[in-house]
């Protein structure tokens, strides 16, 4: 079987595990909001997805998208997802003989994406106690050059949860424009993020802004994103999208009604995200694992298991096993994979509640473990 065939069917049959806890792709399972719920009815019940939406997006979304932002001078265009916008910023800028410069670990399919249009990617590692486990001005200095076609920063950064700040942020951008280089600034995260500061607040030039809904408002099935840029920009880079018949019409009315209601909404989903990582901290540490970034600025945590003699994989197939779906550390980085696990906490309470009082008995069973299947 191929590896794509061995990743769908991996996938499809978590989808099918009945009651499965979602706790591996830091999606929202928090219950909906009631107006967005609604909107989506009411879409439906309108017919509205027999015919295809504005291919930017709706006008209303794509006003409220950059509202949201606090940002002025810039457009939004709505994608399939926030996959699809980054899919679509490296069509736009990565060629042979280009780089996209960004850090190990990573979200790691901008690579793919760069890789695909035959640009090399260079990943500087960022998995360092000493640089408080982010990149510095002068690590990225020194990697960007008159080939860098694209300088890309998932902030907060996944998996790890470290959040820039804005003089950081600052000097990204400065970077970028000495080398003509797009700094592709990746927020989709910004909502859980303490003093988020998007790049776009710096300069319009050379930067643009990547988002999606998959997260905060827990659409992710829906697949709804945006990129954010100047009018030029914007331009450019949508047109070499694919999504040329717009996304889908419910996701948007969906997205609509959660950017009207986020305010009340986040502050829910972020209180419950910060007392699942408190309790989820103190059940992993007693079992003799880290949580080497604390607080984390995303909805999960990264957390060491290899000094406590643990192997990622097998504790993830061991928790597969009690239907509870957590992510190795090598989905997202080779080098630093056999590290870490990740685990969501945008969930219910009592998810975390069922992976803490699984847990020892979960290490038991991984340290039993020598070979698992292949995990994505």
């Amino acid at each position: 079987m191929s590896t794509l065939n061995s990743r769908n069917k991996y996938f499809d049959e978590l989808f099918a595990t009945e009651g499965l806890l979602w706790m591996g792709q830091n999606t929202n399972h928090i219950p909906a909001h009631p107006a967005v719920k609604q909107a989506m009815i009411d879409s439906i019940t309108a017919l509205e997805f027999n015919a295809y939406a504005p291919p930017l997006g709706f006008e209303s979304l794509r006003q409220a998208i950059v509202t949201d932002l606090g940002l002025t001078g810039v457009e939004a265009v709505v994608t399939e997802g926030g996959v699809n916008a980054l899919a679509t910023i490296c069509r736009a800028r990565c060629r042979p003989g280009k780089t996209l410069v960004t850090t190990d670990p990573t979200w790691k399919w901008p690579g793919l994406f760069a890789r695909q249009q035959g640009a090399e990617v260079i990943e500087l590692p960022i998995y360092d106690a000493a640089t408080q486990y982010r990149l510095t001005p002068e690590a990225l200095e020194e990697a960007v050059d008159a080939r860098t076609a694209i300088i890309y920063i998932v902030d907060p950064n996944n998996p790890l949860g470290i959040c820039y700040s804005k003089t950081e942020i600052e000097a990204f951008v400065k970077i970028a424009q000495r080398h003509g280089a797009l700094l592709v600034h990746d927020c989709t995260y910004r909502d859980f993020a303490d003093g988020h500061y998007p790049a776009l607040n710096v300069s319009t030039d050379n930067v643009v802004l990547s988002m999606s809904f998959s997260k905060w408002l827990g659409l992710a099935g829906l697949r709804i994103g945006a990129f954010v840029a100047k009018p030029e920009l914007a331009a450019e880079i949508a047109s070499f999208s694919t999504g040329v018949l717009g996304g889908s019409v419910i996701a948007q009315r969906a997205a609509i009604a959660g950017l009207t209601v986020k305010k009340e909404w986040m502050g829910e989903v972020r209180r419950i995200n910060k007392a699942n990582q408190d309790k989820l901290k103190s059940a992993v540490e007693a079992q003799g694992f880290t949580v080497p970034v604390s607080p984390s600025h995303g909805n999960f945590l990264v957390i060491e298991t290899l000094a406590a003699g643990v192997r990622p994989e097998a504790l993830v197939a061991a928790a597969k096993r009690e239907g509870i779906m957590i992510r190795q550390g090598t989905y997202h980085t080779e080098r630093f994979g056999d590290r870490f696990i990740k685990v969501s906490t945008t969930v219910p309470p009592e998810w975390v509640d069922t992976l803490c009082a699984k847990l020892p008995a979960l290490v038991a069973t991984a340290r039993t473990l020598n070979d698992v299947d292949a995990q994505f």
